[in-house]
């Protein structure tokens, strides 16, 4: 339904006003289609059954531009006070104080915060709903970020380390960023910290890229990596955030950050923004994480794989 200059969009039992629908978010320059902040809501009800599993429950860092990509970026922890009172929130500590985020738990709020011009949802690799807490990841990441846009330097070390991360016994999947890069997830159990966990996937970088040390590098300075591809673990930390599956990035053409299967990322001719917000959610029906298990993995057992082939 319209009104004037904006729009309401009924979601479960809240109806949500979308205010300037027609306001262009992603200008059509160079050959890249327009969307407007109406196709970014259209876009985020449709994915929201795919989307909102990777969300709940954890805390968000919202990623918005009120004035379209071509204008400045604001990146919002707090919440504000004006948000409505039916949104979830998560109050979490920080050095000298705390923090309240964003948790997204339903359709309306992914609703509002398109309303707010919010492109981009990073979402903490942690629980608050859970009883392990905001300091047991349940989640571990590790961003292969190329020094170009060489996707297949990108797909190749993906199959690197899944290679050693089932060697570990722990399943992992791809999935694009929308950017240049890769993000392999792995489902853990929740039990170990932060700091173990960032440990162990430092441990893992190293030994990929000791394996592959004119391919690849744990180099956290640019001016170290001599143009070989940069293993990030460090998202795997507590109050780091990864992008969310299924969302928008802030690039010409509104690509969409995309899990895949494994054979997907064997198609030479993928690159990181493949899909974009008018045909991700094709990709999202097609459930590419099913051979996930539901249960994350424990990282002991992996931990003392990893120490025996060290040895």
């Amino acid at each position: 339904m319209s009104r004037g200059d904006a729009r309401t969009v009924r979601a479960g039992r809240r109806t949500v006003e979308i205010q300037r629908p027609g306001k262009v978010l992603f200008p059509g320059d160079g050959g890249a289609k327009e969307y407007t902040k109406g196709d970014l809501a259209d876009y985020y009800r449709s994915v929201a059954p795919y989307l909102l599993p990777h969300l709940r429950g954890r805390p968000l860092m919202l990623e918005r531009y009120p004035d379209g990509v071509d204008g400045p970026r604001f990146m919002q922890k707090n919440t504000p006070e004006h948000y409505p009172d039916w949104i979830t929130r998560a109050e979490v500590a920080k050095e000298g104080g705390t923090v309240t985020h964003v948790v997204c738990d339903d359709t309306a709020t992914l609703l509002y915060l398109a309303d707010q011009a919010c492109l981009t949802l990073h979402r903490w690799l942690s629980r608050t709903d859970r009883a392990a807490g905001p300091d047991h990841p349940d989640r571990l990441v590790f961003d292969l970020d190329p020094p170009g846009d060489d996707f297949a330097a990108v797909r190749e070390a993906a199959g690197r380390l899944r290679i050693i991360l089932d060697d570990l016994g722990l399943p992992a999947a791809p999935m694009t960023t929308g950017s240049r890069g890769i993000h392999l997830v792995v489902p853990l159990d929740g039990r170990a910290g932060f700091d173990e966990v960032r440990r162990f996937a430092h441990e893992v970088a190293e030994a990929a890229a000791a394996e592959h040390p004119d391919r690849l590098t744990t180099a956290a300075r640019k001016n170290e990596r001599g143009g070989r591809l940069y293993l990030d673990v460090q998202r795997n930390a507590y109050a780091q955030t990864a992008v969310a599956p299924y969302t928008v990035r802030a690039r010409p053409g509104a690509p969409v950050a995309v899990p895949l299967t494994w054979e997907q990322l064997d198609d030479p001719g993928l690159d990181a923004r493949r899909w974009t917000i008018a045909d991700a959610v094709d990709q999202a029906r097609t459930d590419p994480w099913a051979c996930l298990p539901r249960r994350g993995r424990a990282l002991g057992p992996a931990r003392r794989r990893l120490a025996d082939k060290r040895s």
